[in-house]
C-alpha cells in the first residue's frame, strides 16, 4: 500500500484513502534518516544536520498530515524547525538559510483538494526523487511501525517565522525602475494567496509602482474555483478576462505550490513557458555575460538561439525538476527555464521559484517602454505543436522504431529524454517523444519553421506512435 503514493519525483495520493495519518508517520520517519544520514555521509557532522524543516500548504488534510509527519521525524532522532503555512520555494530558501539536512512540504501541488502528499528535499534543497533518495526513504519508510516502542534519542520541535528573510530575498529581484504596473495575480485558492501579500503587499501596496489586482487569493477552504494548474488554458480564463477588464500590464497564475507560473501579456494572451525562458535569459545573460542557461529539451528552437545571441552557453536539459536542477548545479547557469511553468535561479539556490520568477517578469518590463506582447512576440517565431499523447503499449519498441526510422544522413538523433529527432537544418523541423512515467502514453512535441511544416510532420509521425488521445 505504502508503494502506491511514491511517486517519480514525490509522494502523492487521495487522503485518507491511499495516503492516511500511519503513512505520514513511516515517511517522517524513513525521511528523517535518510536526510540525516545523507548529509553526514556527505561529511556534515554539525548538530544542525539533524534538523529538518516543515512546511505545508492551504489542504484541509494538510494540518493532519504535518503533525504525523513530525512525529514520525521526531521518533527517528531528527529535530523539526515547523515553518508553517508556506509555498513551496520558502521551504527551498529556508532550508539554505538555516544550513539544514533538509525539508519537507506537505502539499499535492496542483491536483484536487481531496489529494496531498510530500515534497522532500535534502541539503541545500537538492530534490528527493525515485533516482536521488525516494527509493531509500520508501525502504525506511516501510521498516517503521509507529504501533512498536521507539529506541534512542526524541527529536524536538521548535516552529520558526522566517518571513521577513524570505521576504527580502524574493524582493531583492524586483526593481520596477520607477515604472508603474498593474498586474493581475491568480493565486487558483493556492499558497500564492498567502505568500504575495505577505511579500508585495495587500493590493501590493508595499511596493511603489506596484498594483496587483488580487484573483482567488481565499486559501482557507480548501476548494478551488478552478483546477490550480495553470498549464491547461481553461485554467487561465478567469485571468485572462480581468487582464483585459483591469486594462493591466500582465496577468500571472500561480499552481497550488506556487513554485511554478504562467504568464498572461496585457492582451489576455497565453505566454509560451519556453518563450519565456527565451526572454528571461537575455534578461540575466546580460549582468552575467558567458554563463550557462539550462532549458527543458521540449522547449522551442528560439531559446536556444536567444542564448546563443545574448552570449550565453545553451544547455539542453531532461524534463523534471530533479534534472533540471542538477544541470543548473553541473553547469553553474545563471537560469533555467520548463515547459511546464518551473523557473530556475542560480541566486535561489539553483531552485526553482513562482515568486522570483513573477519578479523577474515585472523587472524586464519595467525596463523597456514596450509592452509584454512586444516583447514576447519576436521569441514566438515558429509552428509549434503543444504537447499530444498517443496510447502505446510497447513504449519502449516504438521509441527504438523512431530512433532507427530517422538515422540518416538529412536528421540528428539523441536520447538525452526520449527520443529527439532534429532535423531543422534539411526539413525545417524537429520533434521529441518520450515516455509518460505514470501512463501508458507516448508524448509528443514538435517543432517547425511554419505550420504547413508542422502539420506535415505530425501527419507523418502520428501512426507510428499509437492511438491519439486529447487530454
Amino acid at each position: 500500500m505504502l508503494g502506491r503514493v511514491f511517486k517519480a519525483y514525490d509522494i502523492r495520493g487521495v487522503y485518507p484513502d491511499l495516503l492516511d495519518d500511519k503513512m505520514a508517520w513511516q515517511i517522517g520517519f524513513g525521511a528523517g534518516r535518510h536526510l540525516i544520514e545523507d548529509a553526514q555521509a556527505g561529511g556534515h557532522t554539525s548538530p544542525m544536520m539533524r534538523n529538518v524543516l516543515v512546511g505545508r500548504d492551504m489542504r484541509k488534510s494538510s494540518p493532519q498530515l504535518a503533525k504525523q509527519l513530525i512525529a514520525g521525524l521526531t521518533a527517528y532522532g531528527a529535530n523539526v524547525i515547523d515553518v508553517g503555512l508556506i509555498d513551496t520555494p520558502f521551504l527551498y530558501f529556508a532550508i539554505n538559510h538555516l544550513d539544514c539536512a533538509g525539508g519537507i512540504m506537505v502539499t499535492a501541488s496542483h491536483n484536487p483538494p481531496q489529494y496531498n502528499g510530500f515534497k522532500i528535499s535534502k541539503r541545500l534543497a537538492k530534490p528527493v526523487g525515485e533516482a536521488t533518495g525516494l527509493g531509500e526513504v520508501r525502504k525506511y519508510a516501510a521498516m517503521a511501525d509507529p504501533s512498536l516502542p521507539q529506541t534512542g534519542t526524541k527529536g524536538r520541535v521548535e516552529g520558526r517565522d522566517l518571513w521577513d528573510a524570505y521576504i527580502a530575498h524574493v524582493r531583492a529581484f524586483l526593481d520596477l525602475n520607477g515604472r508603474r504596473l498593474k498586474v493581475v495575480v491568480d493565486a487558483s485558492n493556492g499558497m500564492a494567496g498567502t505568500m504575495c501579500p505577505r511579500v508585495f503587499g495587500r493590493n501590493g501596496d508595499d511596493i511603489k509602482g506596484l498594483t496587483i489586482i488580487e484573483l482567488n487569493f481565499e486559501n482557507s477552504r480548501g476548494t478551488f474555483a478552478h483546477e490550480p494548474n495553470p498549464l491547461v488554458s481553461s485554467n487561465l480564463q478567469m485571468l485572462r478576462e480581468a487582464v483585459i477588464r483591469e486594462q493591466a500590464d500582465l496577468g500571472i497564475c500561480f499552481d497550488g505550490d506556487a513554485d511554478r507560473c504562467v504568464v498572461v501579456d496585457e492582451k489576455g494572451g497565453i505566454v509560451g513557458c519556453d518563450h519565456l525562458t527565451a526572454l528571461l535569459a537575455r534578461h540575466f545573460l546580460k549582468d552575467s555575460p558567458g554563463s550557462a542557461v539550462v532549458y527543458d529539451l521540449r522547449s522551442s528552437r528560439a531559446v536556444e538561439e536567444e542564448v546563443k545571441a545574448g552570449g550565453g552557453t545553451p544547455i539542453r536539459g531532461r524534463v523534471g525538476h530533479v534534472f533540471m536542477k542538477a544541470a543548473m548545479s553541473e553547469h553553474n547557469a545563471i537560469f533555467g527555464g520548463e515547459l511546464s511553468g518551473h523557473f530556475y535561479f542560480r541566486d535561489n539556490f539553483n531552485a526553482d521559484s513562482g515568486a522570483i520568477a513573477m519578479c523577474t517578469v515585472l523587472t524586464i518590463l519595467a525596463r523597456t517602454k514596450r509592452t509584454m506582447s512586444q516583447l514576447v512576440r519576436p521569441m514566438a517565431r515558429y509552428a509549434q505543436s503543444g504537447e499530444i499523447n498517443f496510447e502505446n503499449e510497447d513504449k519502449d519498441r516504438t521509441l527504438a522504431e523512431l530512433r532507427g526510422a530517422f538515422t540518416n544522413g538529412r536528421s540528428r538523433t539523441d536520447e538525452l529524454d526520449g527520443v529527439t529527432v532534429d532535423s531543422f537544418a534539411s526539413g525545417g523541423w524537429w520533434c521529441n517523444v518520450r515516455k509518460s512515467n505514470t501512463e501508458p502514453l507516448l508524448r509528443l512535441n514538435a517543432e517547425a519553421k511554419d505550420q504547413a511544416t508542422l502539420r506535415r510532420l505530425i501527419e507523418e509521425i502520428s501512426p507510428r506512435l499509437g492511438v491519439r488521445v486529447d487530454h
